[in-house]
């Protein structure tokens, strides 16, 4: 699969990340317009504190699970999404970009 980012940048998804994220997080296999939702249209970007090359996508969705965000991990040096998952907060990470 391939998306989009807020940066018109081609995101991709490899079979194998995506039966990864399933398969931890089943719950993501009827939210895929979520995750794209978050790549498209985030409230917040942040850098991982673990790598400099990763970024966390984020997206309040108020209709699924009481008002959590989903979380789109992305490598940008390969432009391909490492996971994505449900949470209740933000890791922290320098804020590289935030919805006004």
């Amino acid at each position: 699969m391939e998306f989009i980012d807020s940066f018109n940048r081609k995101i991709g998804l490899s079979d194998e990340r995506w039966n990864h994220i399933i398969d931890t997080h089943p719950e993501i296999k009827r939210l895929i317009k979520e995750l794209e939702g978050a790549l498209i249209d985030p409230e917040l970007i942040n850098r991982s504190v673990y790598n400099e090359n990763v970024v966390l996508f984020y997206r309040h969705y108020k209709h699924i699970y009481e008002g959590k965000y989903m979380c789109v991990v992305v490598r940008l040096d390969e432009k391909s999404i490492v996971t994505a998952y449900i949470t209740d907060r933000i890791k922290s990470g320098d804020v590289i970009w935030k919805k006004n």
